[in-house]
């Protein structure tokens, strides 16, 4: 078959590497100049199996309120004037609930298991670099509360049988050996062995040169116009002034993924999440991280590349914007200078911005939809990184018309059938 992928950021172009893998032939459009130019160009970093969470979870409403009003905030609410977020925002409380937080975690975990076997299988087959670590995260915990709340965090990795170790304070060093001189400020640390970290933006233009030379054709600088329809298929979608025609179609469009669609109908429950990060140059390995350090207080990750750390946070919900807001910078600068001091100079920061495509539920949304040959893969919020080889291998299964080698049909939109969906 001729399959169309929409997006080529990290979910698209590891779509396309498996229906390409599959035998089929793969156009994938896009509306910037190269691979992973928007979302997937500067996130965090870390690939975060074990720390895989819904967002929407118990005690949360209490949470984000106390948030709200601290001055270094990890959540950022600014009315963007659609009935959309104020929609999106409730059907997001409606899952603050201990039934939907287990329903939605055993879903988020299936898949970033499987992403994470599937990165294994990928590096092993490939060798392809893209300056990958394996060495785990470590959740850093400031006071005694944050402490006594990761028990239920705990519970659930032992649910879900992920490895995990607490730590104390003065343990954190024997993974990080730079958390020694700031061991006085925390109160213990969670270490989850299994998680990894690598740079998303070098992944994924070395994985679409992969695809290129698997014969995938890439239509840079088209932008998605529409999408033709008839008799409960789609047609051909018009992008960059041209018209092309395929057997199926996969949208992988991100925050975009919405707009994209709204006209066909589909009313995709996908919001843009602003996030931010810093990338700083390491002037002091041994006082620099060596793997992923999450901040819990400041909700903040750290991640060390080879030559580099990538700084990422924050969660802003003020609509499609991607401003640079000077005072984001400020927070990541105080967690990055607070824990490595001397790792890194900030001076030399590259700052940037980008829309996380985020569910109620903060599970992505992989299957079909009410046309028979358009498929979703959208809406993986903060772990697109972490999930994109698993939902990529998904989505690229039921366009194939294959068997999923996971559960599948619970990820699909039609979970949203009672909240506004049409499919």
């Amino acid at each position: 078959m001729h399959i169309i992928v929409l997006g080529a950021g990290v979910a698209g172009v590891s779509t396309a590497w498996y229906l390409a893998k599959a035998g089929h032939q793969v156009t994938v459009i896009d509306r910037a100049e190269a691979a992973a130019m928007e979302t997937s160009f500067a996130n965090a970093g870390q690939l975060s199996y074990g720390y895989t969470t819904p967002w929407a979870a118990p005690g949360i409403p209490q949470k984000a309120l106390k948030w709200l009003f601290r001055p270094h905030s990890p959540l950022i609410f600014k009315p963007d004037g659609s009935l959309f977020q104020l929609r999106w925002l409730w059907q997001m409380l409606a899952n603050c609930n201990e039934a939907a937080y287990h329903l939605n975690k055993e879903r988020m975990v299936r898949i970033s298991e499987y992403s994470r076997a599937l990165f294994n299988q990928f590096e092993a087959e490939t060798g392809m670099g893209f300056e990958a670590r394996h060495r785990g995260t470590v959740q850093i915990f400031r006071s005694a509360a944050e402490v006594a709340a990761s028990a239920k965090d705990v519970a659930v990795l032992e649910a879900y049988g992920v490895p995990y170790r607490r730590l104390r304070a003065d343990e954190c060093a024997e993974y990080e050996p730079a958390l020694a001189a700031v061991a006085h400020q925390l109160a213990g640390a969670l270490y989850l062995p299994n998680d990894g970290t690598g740079d998303c933006h070098l992944f994924t233009t070395r994985l679409a040169a992969l695809c290129a030379e698997k014969g995938v054709v890439f239509k840079f600088n088209h932008s998605i116009e529409r999408l033709e329809q008839a008799g409960g298929k789609i047609s051909a979608v018009h992008a960059g002034g041209e018209r092309f025609e395929a057997d199926a179609f996969v949208c992988a469009l991100g925050s975009f993924s919405r707009p994209a669609l709204a006209a066909l109908g589909l009313d995709l429950p996908v919001y843009p999440v602003k996030g931010y990060s810093l990338t700083v140059p390491v002037v002091n390995d041994a006082a620099a991280p060596v793997s992923t350090i999450i901040d819990e207080t400041y909700k903040v990750a750290i991640t060390r590349f080879d030559e580099r750390i990538r700084v990422g946070g924050m969660a802003e919900l003020s609509g499609y914007q991607i401003q640079l807001n000077p005072k984001r910078r400020e927070t990541l600068e105080l967690v990055l200078n607070d824990l490595y001091p001397h790792g890194g100079d900030t001076a030399q920061a590259a700052f940037w911005s980008g829309l996380r495509p985020m569910t109620p539920d903060s599970t992505p949304i992989v299957g079909a939809t009410r046309f028979d040959n358009l498929f979703l893969n959208t809406g993986h919020g903060t772990l697109g990184w972490t999930m994109s080889l698993g939902s990529g291998k998904l989505a690229a299964d039921l366009a194939s018309g294959t068997a999923t080698e996971i559960r599948s049909d619970d990820l699909g939109l039609s979970r949203y059938s009672g909240a506004h969906a049409h499919a």
